[in-house]
């Protein structure tokens, strides 16, 4: 659900603007002024390649450089380049809704905008797509580009992800994908606050299919994904995707029962042996574990209600302060 603060002006333009275009590229920027000309200019020529009717939807993510005045002038340049302007950064995965929940074409590719998602792979996840396949996912191979911490961090967050989730999912596995209108009408329906959008596509279990590519190194700024993001990002795709978590206080509860039952036993045979029981450190060392565990085990469902709490307020996805060559629908 988008909420827009303004009403868009209507709109004609060319490459399919009235009827539903063939192809639809949905791009989240935020502060990539550098990268924004760069990569219209490519996605153009690649679409225009491919010879079907197209857009290309930016979303800008709360930018604090000049990503939207880039966009506006792009889009009035060229009418198919539907650029909106959220009121805050708002995240990349809500971002990348928006832009899904905006997207008219029968089939929509996901990139980033940072030019690391290569537009010329878009005619091999096209091609795949006619041959039938209405999920067309992508897998990176980043030994070259990425560093050894954010290779073994995703390594690991996917293995996690497997064993927690309903739903596995290969290491390498991407926001650059294609998606049939089908899965993309699923997609946008879901009712979830934090959406797992790499998590909810598996889900779908539509039809699918794997193009790995090597990623390209980031001309232009840093990453916006700093490691605080990072771990946000995990706990909100196992908390969407799993309940495993909540089931750990069991086991961890019958874990610490058995220690202090081999305690309690241990205690009392030296006791009626005649021995004198000396039990502060052991009681204390007990007790602070145990009280970890209680801590832990309630800060894990305190994820979970929080989760639920904004699910449960049925706040828009975003909020859209401006827009150009938005067509009313």
């Amino acid at each position: 659900m988008l909420q827009v603060t303004h009403t868009p002006p209507a709109v004609e333009v060319g490459a399919g603007a009235q009827a539903r275009p063939a192809l639809s590229v949905v791009v989240p920027v935020c502060n990539e002024e550098g990268s924004v000309h760069p990569l219209v200019r490519e996605l153009v020529a690649v679409l225009e390649g491919i010879g079907v009717t197209y857009e290309i939807v930016l979303v800008d993510d709360g930018s604090r450089d000049a990503t939207w005045e880039q966009i506006t002038r792009l889009a009035a340049a060229m009418p198919a380049v539907i650029g909106v302007s959220l009121s805050r950064n708002f995240g990349h995965q809500r971002a990348l809704l928006a832009g899904l929940q905006l997207a008219r074409g029968q089939a929509v590719v996901s990139m980033d905008g940072d030019l690391q998602h290569p537009p010329e792979l878009i005619p091999s996840l096209y091609e795949a797509w006619r041959q039938g396949y209405k999920v067309v996912n992508t897998q990176r191979r980043d030994e070259e580009v990425a560093s050894a911490f954010k290779r073994f961090t995703s390594r690991y967050f996917y293995k996690l992800f497997s064993v927690l989730a309903e739903v596995p999912m290969a290491e390498g596995n991407s926001d650059f994908r294609l998606l049939d209108r089908t899965a993309v009408d699923a997609l946008v329906n879901l009712k979830a606050a934090e959406l797992f959008l790499r998590g909810a596509v598996q889900w779908l279990g539509l039809p699918a299919t794997v193009v790995p590519f090597q990623p390209e190194r980031r001309i232009h700024g840093s990453s916006k994904y700093t490691l605080r993001k990072m771990l946000s990002f995990a706990g909100d795709a196992i908390i969407s995707f799993s309940t495993k978590p909540l089931r750990i206080g069991i086991w961890l509860g019958i874990a610490t029962s058995l220690l202090a039952f081999v305690e309690i036993a241990y205690v009392l045979a030296r006791y009626f042996r005649g021995e004198t029981v000396s039990g502060w450190a052991s009681t204390v060392g007990i007790l602070s574990f145990l009280f970890g565990v209680l801590f832990i085990i309630l800060g894990i469902i305190g994820s979970y209600l929080a989760w639920i709490h904004q699910s449960l307020q049925n706040r828009p996805t975003v909020i859209i302060r401006d827009s150009v060559n938005l067509p009313r629908t």
